[in-house]
């Protein structure tokens, strides 16, 4: 294979730190996420019933504890909504303001922001760690890349117990874990999530925004005119013969506008700060995550010059053409109108969430029973799940259907615990002169739930009576 046509290699990339509104943007996410995502398996929360944490994914019991929201399993449609919400609001915010949620939020970014801060305070600025990259392995090296390794995989493997200190009790399950006791899932899922947030945020990097994360791929699709980009102003930039760097003759702005030169010194700054390692100078990119750190880089430039503010900034095709962005257009509308209902059903469903669930199930093997007395006997099984965080004890009778007996089985009150669920068999008897004398053999009635504390009906199940 010729040099022409054999594959490129890996560039390593040694972001450079800088000063900034957008850096200091990002430290503060920074601080907020890991105090969130580290902090909320040990935040207490006092319940009545259930366990003493804000937030748990109690697997056993089936349940999921989200500060005062308990969530089983038939609510997982609440899930759903969250899913169609967040999957929207990135929708809505790439169309506006392009792949910001890359640059600020993602996971990918957050966590190799933290490993980039720890590379710079065990091996220096850029041009000392790209040194220490090219040098031979000796004492300093050693020492150094030791260090930085060591930091990154206590990182890796701190953010690996917290993830499972989520599914349980956090002080029992970190106890447990290192005296040998914890579930095995809970050390197969240490192992691995250590080793991919190791070799994520400290090894590949880039290489997972550019070559890995799907969202990469069709976020163009969601850009149109009025998006707003980080970009590099072409024209103030390069001028008439293009960008030059700070040389005599080409000192001030006056000089270099005489000269047909651009705004841009070509200082390489905005290259050396990118996490990613592009030149945004070259236009829109795949591997550009918005993230701001170039329009720092410029800006800090163009303030030593004492030169206007902007050559990089955030911008649309629209701004660039001399128009007016238009935010409330067609497809941001629908995306917004569409979270507001979505969250409005959410909201609703949740807040109107039933203290008592009620299913019934009706034995089809038989549909009925004929008795020897000449009566018809039908067989219903009743699930009662109670949502409240109280004991409540329930009566259940029936109405609708004339000259029926109900049979519960000898309980004439059931009690049912805190989120707890009960399957009650029962029976109604109707003599077969009442059944046989009407002209369908089908006839609705209710079952009727009543709460006795509180003396009301607490719920009113449809049921249906077969006859021959």
């Amino acid at each position: 294979m010729s040099e022409q046509s054999a594959p490129s290699t890996r560039v390593p990339i040694y972001p450079r730190s800088v000063k900034g509104s957008f850096r200091r943007f990002k430290n503060a996410i920074l601080v907020i996420a890991y105090l969130v995502y580290y902090g909320l398996p040990w935040l207490p929360w006092d319940r009545a019933v259930g366990p003493d944490r804000a937030v748990l994914f109690d697997i056993v019991g089936r349940k999921f504890y989200f500060f005062g929201l308990v969530v089983q399993p038939q609510q997982i449609f609440w899930l759903a909504g969250l899913l169609m919400i967040a999957a929207l609001l990135l929708f809505f915010v790439t169309g506006v303001a392009g792949r910001v949620f890359c640059g600020y939020f993602c996971f990918q970014t957050l966590w190799s922001d933290l490993f980039f801060k720890i590379e710079h305070w065990v091996q220096g600025e850029r041009p000392a760690r790209i040194r220490l990259a090219r040098q031979p392995w000796n004492g300093e090296k050693i020492r150094k890349m030791g260090l930085t390794w060591l930091l990154w995989f206590l990182v890796a493997f701190w953010t690996a117990i917290t993830f499972t200190l989520y599914w349980g009790d956090a002080g029992d399950l970190l106890r447990r874990f290192f005296t040998g006791d914890a579930p095995s899932a809970m050390y197969v899922t240490v192992i691995v999530l250590t080793f991919t947030t190791f070799t994520m945020a400290g090894l590949a990097r880039e290489q997972v925004c550019t070559h890995m994360c799907p969202y990469s791929r069709f976020q163009a699709a969601m850009f149109d005119k009025d998006t707003k980009l980080v970009a590099y102003d072409q024209k103030r930039g390069e001028g008439v013969k293009g960008r030059s760097k700070v040389k005599k003759g080409l000192k001030t702005a006056e000089d270099r506008h005489e000269a047909g030169v651009g705004d841009c010194i070509d200082c390489g700054y905005c290259v050396q700060v990118c996490p990613t390692g592009i030149d945004i100078r070259n236009g829109l990119q795949i591997s550009c995550i918005h993230c701001g750190l170039c329009i720092d880089a410029c800006n800090n430039i163009m303030d030593s010059m004492g030169w206007p503010r902007g050559l990089i900034r955030y911008s649309s095709e629209t701004e660039d053409e001399g128009g007016k962005i238009r935010i409330f257009k067609l497809k941001s509308v629908g995306y917004a109108l569409s979270i507001i209902a979505i969250t409005a059903v959410l909201v609703w469903s949740i807040s109107h969430k039933a203290d008592l669930e009620t299913a019934i199930t009706q034995t089809r093997q038989p549909l009925y029973v004929v008795l020897s007395d000449g009566s018809i006997s039908n067989s219903y099984e009743i699930k009662l799940a109670n949502q409240t965080s109280e004991d409540h004890h329930y009566a259940i009778s029936m109405r609708g259907l004339d000259n029926a007996v109900l049979d519960t089985g000898g309980f004439d009150e059931v009690m049912l615990r805190p989120f707890k669920t009960l399957r009650l068999m029962v029976r109604v008897k109707r003599s077969g002169d009442d059944a046989g004398d009407k002209s369908s053999k089908v006839k609705d009635f209710w079952f009727v739930v009543t709460d006795v504390a509180k003396g009301r009906e607490a719920a009113v199940i449809p049921a249906r009576f077969y006859t021959p």
